[in-house]
């Protein structure tokens, strides 16, 4: 872990490369957030990375979104799959689907895709008990929303995501 006051001093390509990754294949935000040290803490690091992330363009946001996986893929089908990510799925067991929970999830991910271009987020850690059902439940609820409200919900689930990760890695 890093202390906060080493990420306060840390040279920019160190920053990215320590936390390029917490906003999934999209080192720019780090990159952003970067330029706001120094941190008064780790909200204030959460803050800013939330504030690059939604200060950037609209074909930014979606290229973001789109370099999300898609939840409950085949174990080692997904080659872009992060470490964090297969982690975050492991925990709410999405890489151990029943080939129903296989097929269920494929076809709300096709759905969704196909109704909005980008793949179905959620923070998986913050779900809880009965991961599976729940986040297959979000999703079909979710099928029914609109192209600007569900950006928006991808964006407030991975500043989320980010948050909890960020929370991994440092320490106030």
């Amino acid at each position: 872990m890093t202390t906060l006051a080493e990420v306060n001093t840390m040279p920019q390509a160190a920053f990215v490369e320590v936390f390029g990754g917490v906003y999934e294949h999209s080192p720019w935000v780090a990159q952003k957030a970067a330029l706001s040290r120094p941190f008064a803490d780790l909200g204030a690091m959460c803050q800013a990375f939330s504030a690059a992330m939604h200060g950037a363009g609209v074909a930014e946001q979606y290229a973001l979104v789109r370099a999300h996986p898609e939840l409950g893929h085949r174990l080692g089908v997904d080659a872009g799959l992060t470490a964090a990510s297969a982690q975050e799925q492991g925990g709410a067991g999405l890489d151990r689907l029943t080939p129903e929970e296989y097929a269920r999830f494929r076809a709300l991910n096709d759905a969704y895709t196909q109704k909005f271009g980008m793949p179905f987020v959620i923070c998986v850690r913050k779900v809880g008990g009965h991961a599976k059902e729940v986040i297959a439940q979000a999703m079909e609820r979710r099928l029914a929303s609109t192209p600007q409200a569900e950006l928006a919900e991808a964006l407030h689930q991975i500043d989320a995501i980010a948050a909890l990760r960020l929370h991994d890695k440092v320490v106030a």
